[in-house]
């Protein structure tokens, strides 16, 4: 055989990449995210590499900024307003509240933006853009992980011993990455077509901590009003990590039941819409 007739048999078995449109609903196209699971882990790298790159301090923002919160928390809640914790120390209170918090805030702030931010990729080469806001809301998972050695340091000064419930602590982080991510699909979405969503985000995500029961427990919020409170996804999230690593009184069953409802709800409704606003995002980004 000559090299011309290989040469022809080699590009006639070439591989191809079929762009199809979307079959059902909930089409997820898992497949071309595993076939492109390189790019996911290469946008996740590179936002850590950036995010740190000619710090002063570097990773020790990711134990600065919960800490001080965590102070402040402890002098005007803890101390002036003398917020009840549960039986616990108010600093561990609230910093074992801080940490799922923090996650989800970076993952959603992150998610909410990955469109935009990755512009110049959308409008150049094929991949699919359901990457992009996965990528936003893994990357924090680093500081996450830094921050609870942190957490770890704290229960062993003040003497508090895990239980058998840490066993459903990844259970409850993976929580807060799925609420982050069904409300990061429709802002990314959103913010595409409008670009004043992203002013928005960092004011969502201010009222949604004070919403949230990080400097206070369920408990504070009256019996006939819980159910109504529960619809904050987070509520669920933050009471299930604070027991699940402190060991405290075990949280609302009702609270975990509708949370985990609500977020699966705003999961299955941000994919969807942001399935249908995808075909547009070359376009307008």
């Amino acid at each position: 055989m000559s090299k011309t007739q290989l040469s022809s048999l080699t590009t006639l078995v070439e591989p191809t990449v079929l762009i199809q449109p979307r079959r059902h609903l909930f089409d997820l196209d898992l497949q071309g995210i595993w076939a492109y699971r390189e790019l996911l882990y290469f946008l996740v790298w590179r936002d850590l590499k950036v995010r740190y790159k000619q710090t002063l301090i570097g990773t020790g923002w990711v134990v600065i900024q919960p800490l001080m919160t965590m102070a402040i928390f402890t002098v005007i809640f803890g101390n002036f307003a003398k917020i009840p914790s549960d039986g616990l120390p108010y600093p561990i209170f609230s910093y074992a509240a801080l940490l799922p918090w923090n996650l989800f805030s970076s993952s959603l702030s992150r998610g909410g933006e990955s469109v935009v931010s990755n512009a110049n990729l959308v409008t150049k080469i094929y991949f699919p853009r359901l990457i992009l806001p996965l990528s936003g809301v893994l990357s924090p998972l680093a500081d996450f992980a830094i921050a609870l050695v942190i957490l770890i340091g704290m229960m062993i000064w003040f003497g508090i011993a895990p239980t058998v419930g840490i066993l459903m602590l990844p259970i409850f982080v993976l929580l807060a990455i799925c609420t982050a991510l069904a409300v990061g699909l429709w802002l990314a979405a959103l913010n595409v077509r409008y670009r004043d969503v992203r002013y928005t985000i960092p004011f969502l995500i201010q009222i949604w901590m004070f919403a949230s029961p990080v400097a206070y427990p369920v408990s504070l919020v009256p019996e006939k009003w819980r159910w109504l409170y529960s619809l904050n996804p987070m509520a669920g999230v933050i009471e299930g990590f604070r027991w699940a690593l402190l060991g405290n009184q075990s949280p609302d069953v009702r609270v975990m039941a509708i949370s985990t409802v609500v977020v699966v709800a705003l999961l299955a409704g941000g994919i969807v819409y942001f399935k249908q606003m995808e075909r547009t995002f070359a376009d307008e980004v």
